[in-house]
């Protein structure tokens, strides 16, 4: 795990890791759903909206600049992602919106007899687009991999099973915001390129807890949202350039017809890029601060690149340590698997930790997810969140009001002591 001067040089880094705007000290455990901002990226964003507010494509300094913080946001992107070229990185005012785009697009190719595969356990946001394709007669039908709710993961014999000569999209989500599971996107993406399938990823719930490379999964198309990791509202989309150029997406005539330009609706936010370019400045620093504990590790990367697989990879070591701890709490204070009445949703097997993101999902025997939620806040000030999470899952299941926690670098061991504490006091009264 981190070490403490590490973890609090990183909450320093965010302003209300330890208090909220009215001064209230809490702990933040709604990561799943947004995180805080870092400091470093509403700075950015700022100084581009006030400095560079010209539009592109003029000869005077602020829309140069305007561009530049352009295209270096689409290389931090790129870093981050290993893609090839920043050229391969669109950007969008939302996932849902980006995974709209190009289902529209793959739409314009398919017959009516084609099929996509997903499973039981994405996002609406990677359902919802897929099906409309189906609605309107674009494919013949969406197909679900089953999920084992016993410990959260795919049933890859299944997934194997439903893909066949007529299936043209294999799309998975890399980490459930329900379940916090994370899939075998390389196994999978096997299995998709065997087909001929395009495989499509939604990293949304996997981008702030651990590594991605999009060449080492060969993945055709990856989106994400900013403000999942640390930025403000807004998604990028990795797509391989060959793709990119010989789709048609739904644009305007005098738009640009090459990639990305031709997938982004209307001007660009200079200070959206800038913003992110600021977190990947931040996820540099945490590389440099462990890259000792690295030695002969991830050497297939180099600079920047290399910098950033050792701090995503250190964040999933430390949220390990945080995991086992929510579940199994500390010598004086249970975890979740050992408090009486609560039943949690997911992997729970202390040897598959590095299978999950620490986010995890539960249930209270005779209280309501909207009474323990509540409660939460009132009696520990813990922000977690009960109802829906766009999640198929819970629809499959009938899960519509359990509580959920979601745990990312700036929280800490003493946090989930408090939350245990305060459940536990919850569960016995």
């Amino acid at each position: 795990m981190f070490d403490k001067e590490l973890v609090e040089k990183i909450r320093a880094a965010f302003p209300r890791a330890e208090k909220d705007f009215n001064g209230r000290k809490r702990v933040f455990f709604d990561n799943g759903t947004g995180t805080l901002v870092l400091k470093q990226a509403a700075e950015a964003e700022h100084d581009a909206r006030i400095n560079c507010s010209a539009n592109i494509g003029g000869i005077f300094d602020e829309s140069k600049q305007a561009m530049k913080i352009i295209l270096e946001g689409r290389q931090s992107v790129a870093d981050l992602l290993n893609a090839p070229s920043p050229e391969t990185i669109i950007s969008g005012e939302s996932a849902t919106s980006l995974v709209f785009n190009i289902s529209y697009a793959l739409g314009k190719e398919f017959t009516g007899k084609e099929n996509v595969v997903a499973t039981d356990y994405e996002h609406y946001t990677n359902v919802s687009p897929w099906e409309e394709l189906r609605e309107q007669g674009k494919i013949k039908e969406v197909r679900y991999a089953r999920v084992n709710m016993e410990d959260g993961t795919i049933d890859l014999s299944h997934l194997n099973e439903l893909i066949d000569e007529n299936t043209k999209v294999v799309t998975i989500t890399a980490a459930s915001n329900f379940l916090g599971t994370r899939s075998p996107l390389e196994e999978i993406g096997k299995m998709a390129k065997r087909a001929g399938a395009y495989y499509f990823i939604d990293a949304v719930h996997q981008i702030m807890h651990g590594t991605v490379d999009v060449q080492k999964i060969d993945c055709d198309f990856l989106v994400f949202s900013t403000y999942k990791i640390f930025s403000s509202h807004g998604s990028f989309l990795y797509g391989k350039k060959e793709h990119l150029e010989s789709l048609k997406p739904f644009k305007v005539k005098t738009a640009p017809t090459s990639a990305p330009g031709k997938y982004e609706w209307g001007t660009r936010n200079q200070a959206f890029f800038a913003a992110f370019s600021a977190v990947i400045d931040h996820l540099e620093w945490i590389g440099e601060e462990v890259q000792s504990n690295y030695e002969g590790k991830f050497t297939e990367y180099k600079g920047r690149k290399r910098l950033l697989k050792i701090a995503m990879d250190a964040v999933q070591q430390n949220e390990v340590g945080l995991s086992k701890a929510v579940l199994m709490g500390f010598e004086d204070v249970p975890g979740l698997l050992k408090i009486p009445g609560v039943t949690v949703y997911g992997l729970t097997d202390l040897e598959r930790l590095s299978e999950r993101a620490p986010t995890f999902s539960f249930e209270v025997e005779g209280i309501s997810g909207e009474e323990v939620a509540k409660r939460l806040w009132e009696e520990g000030a813990i922000a977690a969140r009960s109802g829906h999470f766009y999640s198929l899952a819970q629809d499959l299941h009938d899960k519509q009001k359990v509580v959920r926690i979601s745990l990312v670098q700036y929280n800490t061991l003493e946090e989930v002591r408090t939350f245990l504490i305060t459940l536990r006091k919850i569960c016995i009264i």
